[in-house]
């Protein structure tokens, strides 16, 4: 699965929090399944195979037929049968009809109707569709009416669309049945064997599956568009809705696709096991994307695009399809055994993503954005009092997804990817393709995995394991020398930890020195080290040219957070310009922001560098990564409540440089689209928003930005969100231009923004209502937009009440919602005051889920944060 990529303001935002002591889990719902409960259910029950028949009309319920098959070890306690919320019809078991004995989360089966040995249990039901992204959703497009549906199972949600036991370590067989109307395509892990003509119907068949987790099996039926590719070894669709197959770049999917099946079938040496490859892009998805087995489903909205992709839009579609990619053996074809394993299938498949754009695509940077974006979300959860282990304990199958963030995903891969360079490369992957081979169709646990990489090193990683996976932090490097007469006399790596994650570490790096020539950093001394402990010496560098510029983590080999002297400090401040590598830039770029978070350096001093170096930047990536950072700067400039005067000079100054950047950029898609993004972001002045309307008007034309509908959008937010007078008008008229799905959500986000008490409070009353008959998707959506950061005053507003219904709400919502509302709508103002509010409510809270604690915590922190950037300007205290 993957979750949305988050930029650097992403970053700085959801950046995690400030209690130290681990929360007691709350108790689990009464619809999740235990860890406990699922060893004990798994104990008893093995071969399971599902006969699973649907019969779709396209209106909002659905009906189904499942009939389990599976071994009983015993027969002498009853046992469970995962159904959610369904009206049965039917339920027949080993043969005799029986009444169901059901709460509307699984259906007991009374230990006098089994039988040690071969069971079967029929149920026939009734349900509704899902409206939030889970179990099998329904979507009517508002372009045409069609409808479209497409399944998501995890962690637990397969119960939502038939009966079955849900729950990773009962791989079983599928075999599918679907009744769907005539002009409807249905796709699942297998290719159809036979297609039934029955007049206004069509009756689909598909062959039995091989051994898969529940999560990991799909089907999706619509009108859906497709395309095909028959060129590589694997059948290869795409599918996506009607209305928007012209937004749409088939040869790109295809051609990622292609090179990336190429490369795992080379890297892991186990070819691709389910024979054709589909990849379908849905609307309302909950996440990036998720990797069903043969059936890939896409969030459509980060992939349909009205004018030709920019460059680091390819990027990031080949690194989501790569990353489902790699699933499909790590993960699909070999399964954790229980949810605590989730970080591995994720951490490897975003390492693997990384790994495989690099190396087999032409995106050979892909290293660069991965520091630049899921590392540096990684660094700032991590640094936090809240961070936690990477393998972590899960009570339920409700608590799955805490811990979905960026140390699961980042982290993880990031401490592969060191142990990678730790062991050697083909040590490495030896031991990937071992594990691979010993553990498919089958379930694994950590220790499966960490003992097939020791048995191909030859060496025992449980030390490695206990300090990387099982303790949390990040710790720091920093580079101590001396020199005499221009030379380095002596060199230690000091490696540090905090007084409450205390832990050292062993890993690789590589340490380089540079030194500046005529006005140029150029390389000086290279050379890889394998540090631990406190300290280590680094002899090979003694004797070398005295540095104006050390990096003891050149090449990003290491995960750690480096800490430059001073003289390599100074260094960067004045001659950032002066390094031609993209990464070796990006890493100052980031100890400079570092420095900001920090408080160690003042925001105002970072904000003059990035207008005097980021319209020289000439990697559009790196460029990118600087317009995050500018973004984070403005961020907190509308939080830190700072004085008027400077706050106005300073944001004009962006915008001009945004603006500046648009035209310098002489119609490069590339650059046009990042300045134009920072130009939006900033556009605050009453000057920025006339020349706004300007462009929507077609008065003034941009060189390489068309104003396509995508445009036309962005900047009716920008307008709605600053107040702009006429911006209700203009949001009226684009909302009967473009009544699609992407319009619809387009004007809800520029509604939900506009700096208004009387409609803050509106959307925050629907967004409260748990009953609301708004898709998932829309509330969300509101959520995300309803107190941008410089509304802060309307933030203010309904804060109290915001908290005070808090326990209440998490009680009632599930931990879909719950994840989106509590990182968006907990309050926060940069003051002493709401600092000690979010304590106060961490402190008096009682009962709240740990999702919703842990983002408490996280928001807490970021105010700690906040005020030290503040105090660090040396703004007035209020």
């Amino acid at each position: 699965m993957s979750i949305p990529r988050l930029r650097a303001l992403g970053a700085l935002l959801l950046a995690s929090a400030a209690c130290a002591a681990a929360p007691v889990p709350a108790p689990v719902r009464a619809d999740a399944l235990t860890q406990a409960e699922a060893a004990a259910r798994s104990k008893r029950i093995a071969n399971v195979a599902y006969l699973l028949d649907f019969t779709l009309s396209g209106q909002d319920t659905f009906s189904g037929t499942s009939t389990l098959q599976f071994d009983l070890s015993d027969a002498r306690s009853p046992i469970t049968v995962d159904l959610d919320k369904a009206s049965i019809t039917a339920l027949t078991v080993n043969g005799v009809a029986r009444a169901p004995q059901y709460n509307k989360a699984y259906i007991t089966i009374a230990a006098r109707d089994l039988k040690a040995g071969r069971n079967s249990i029929t149920v026939s039901y009734q349900r509704a569709h899902s409206t939030n992204g889970e179990g099998l959703h329904r979507m009517v497009d508002p372009v045409d009416g069609k409808v479209y549906t497409y399944s998501h199972f995890e962690p637990a949600a397969a119960s939502q669309m038939f009966a079955l036991f849900d729950q990773p370590d009962l791989k079983a067989t599928y075999q599918l049945k679907v009744t769907a109307p005539a002009d409807w395509q249905v796709v699942s892990t297998k290719r159809e064997s036979a297609i039934e003509e029955r007049g206004a119907t069509r009756r689909w068949t598909f062959p039995a599956t091989r051994q898969l987790s529940a999560y990991n099996f799909s089907m999706h039926a619509g009108p859906y568009k497709v395309w095909e590719d028959n060129s590589g070894p694997y059948p290869m669709r795409l599918f996506a809705r009607q209305s928007v197959a012209a937004q749409v770049s088939p040869a790109d999917w295809f051609k990622y696709t292609k090179q990336g099946l190429a490369y795992f079938d080379n890297y892991f040496g186990v070819p691709y096991q389910f024979e054709k490859y589909d990849q379908l892009m849905v609307p309302d998805f909950l996440y990036g994307a998720m990797e069903n087995a043969a059936a890939v489903t896409f969030a459509e909205d980060g992939f349909l695009y009205k004018a030709a992709m920019t460059g680091a839009q390819r990027e990031s579609l080949a690194e989501v399809i790569l990353h489902e990619m790699a699933h499909q053996w790590f993960g699909d074809l070999v399964t954790m055994k229980w949810w605590n394993g989730l970080w591995l299938n994720e951490s490897f498949a975003s390492f693997m993503a990384a790994m495989a754009s690099a190396e087999s695509t032409e995106f050979t940077g892909a290293w660069q954005t991965f520091y630049s974006e899921g590392k540096q979300e990684a660094y700032v959860q991590d640094q936090s009092p809240a961070t936690h282990p990477i393998e972590v304990p899960v009570v339920s199958s409700a608590n799955a997804f805490d811990n979905i963030d960026a140390i699961t995903y980042s982290k993880g891969a990031s401490t592969l990817k060191q142990l990678r360079h730790l062991l050697g490369e083909e040590v490495f992957r030896k031991g990937v393709h071992n594990y691979l081979v010993k553990y498919q169709y089958k379930n694994a646990q950590l220790d499966d995995f960490i003992g097939s990489l020791g048995d191909a090193a030859g060496r025992d990683l449980k030390p490695w394991t206990r300090q990387w996976l099982y303790k949390a932090g990040v710790n720091t490097l920093a580079a101590e020398y001396r020199c005499s007469a221009g030379k380095v006399a002596s060199f230690t790596l000091r490696q540090g930890a905090t007084a409450a994650l205390p832990t050292l570490r062993e890993q690789r790096v590589q340490v380089a020195t540079f030194v500046l020539e005529d006005g140029k950093l150029t390389p000086g001394a290279t050379v890889p080290v394998t540090y631990s402990g406190a300290a280590t010496t680094v002899p090979a560098l003694v004797g070398s040219a005295c540095p104006d510029l050390v990096y003891p983590n050149y090449q990003d080999w290491g995960y750690v957070k480096v800490k430059l002297d001073k003289r390599s400090f100074a260094t960067i401040g004045s001659h950032l310009g002066a390094i031609d590598e993209p990464l070796l830039r990006a890493m100052m770029w980031q100890s400079l922001w570092d420095g900001v978070r920090d408080g160690e350096l003042p925001l105002e001093s970072f904000i003059q560098t990035a207008l005097t170096y980021a319209p020289l930047e000439k990697n559009y990536n790196l460029l990118g990564d600087v317009l995050g950072k500018v973004a984070g700067a403005k961020h907190y400039i509308d939080v830190m409540h700072a004085p008027p005067r400077y706050a106005q000079k300073t944001i004009a100054a962006l915008e001009e440089m945004a603006w500046s950047g648009v035209s310098a950029s002489k119609g490069n898609a590339n650059f046009t689209h990042r300045w134009m993004n920072a130009y939006l972001n900033a556009a605050t002045t009453p000057q920025a928003l006339v020349r706004l309307v300007s462009v929507l008007n077609g008065d003034t034309v941009l060189e390489g930005v068309p104003l396509d509908q995508d445009l036309r959008w962005k900047i009716i937010e920008a307008l709605s969100r600053a107040g702009y007078g006429g911006s209700a008008a203009l949001l009226a008229a684009e909302q009967a231009r473009d009544n699609s799905d992407a319009g619809q959500a387009a004007a809800l986000r520029a509604t939900v923004i506009r700096p208004d008490p009387a409609v803050k409070q509106q959307w925050l009353d629907t967004i409260m209502d748990l009953k609301t008959t708004l898709p998932f998707s829309r509330v969300r959506t509101a959520m995300e937009n309803l107190y941008p950061p410089e509304q802060r005053a309307l933030s203010e507003m309904s804060a109290a009440q915001r908290l005070r219904q808090l326990p209440a709400l998490d009680k009632a919502a599930g931990p879909v919602y719950m994840r989106a509302w509590a990182a968006t709508l907990i309050p926060k103002d940069c003051t002493p005051a709401s600092v000690e509010r979010l304590a106060k409510a961490g402190r008096q809270l009682k009962g709240l889920s740990e999702g919703t604690m842990r983002a408490l915590r996280d928001q807490h922190e970021n105010e700690q944060r906040c005020l030290a950037v503040r105090k660090a300007m040396k703004f007035p205290q209020q």
